[in-house]
């Protein structure tokens, strides 16, 4: 949630509301990011996705950075936005660890190609939904 309707919370805002539940402060957040519209395939996006779950920012920043591999560009770009959102509640960076990724399947692009005698075939492009949700674990 973000935006005008949903201010983000600060640590200091999650730390009461923590010790108001009886848990770990860090229990409760979860900074996550969302890229839409991916223009790839769900299958080739796994393939990045599942390199850097379960690491922490700093290396699987690293692994994006140097993937050959298209759909890398947008998955550090959900992360790197997912990163920012910690900064902004406070959270210390460099015990963040990506806990959550997903690709999910987005809407089908169908275009035609002509052929020959008035013919055509649909040419079906792929999209996919790409989410990051980064944790502070110490």
């Amino acid at each position: 949630m973000s935006g005008r309707d949903h201010p983000r919370c600060k640590a200091s805002d999650v730390a009461r509301l923590a010790q108001a539940c009886g848990v770990a402060p860090r229990d409760l957040v979860r900074f996550e990011s969302k890229i839409n519209h991916h223009r790839g395939s769900t299958q080739k996006a796994r393939l990045v996705v599942d390199l850097v779950r379960g690491k922490p920012v700093d290396q699987a920043l690293n692994l994006l950075e140097f993937s050959s591999k298209r759909a890398a560009v947008n998955v550090k770009k959900a992360l790197l936005a997912a990163i920012a959102d910690a900064e902004n509640a406070d959270a210390d960076v460099t015990r963040l660890v990506v806990t959550e990724v997903r690709v999910d399947e987005g809407p089908q692009i169908k275009r035609f190609q002509p052929k020959d005698r008035g013919r055509a075939h649909a040419i079906i492009k792929q999209t996919s939904h790409i989410t990051v949700g980064v944790e502070e674990r110490s």
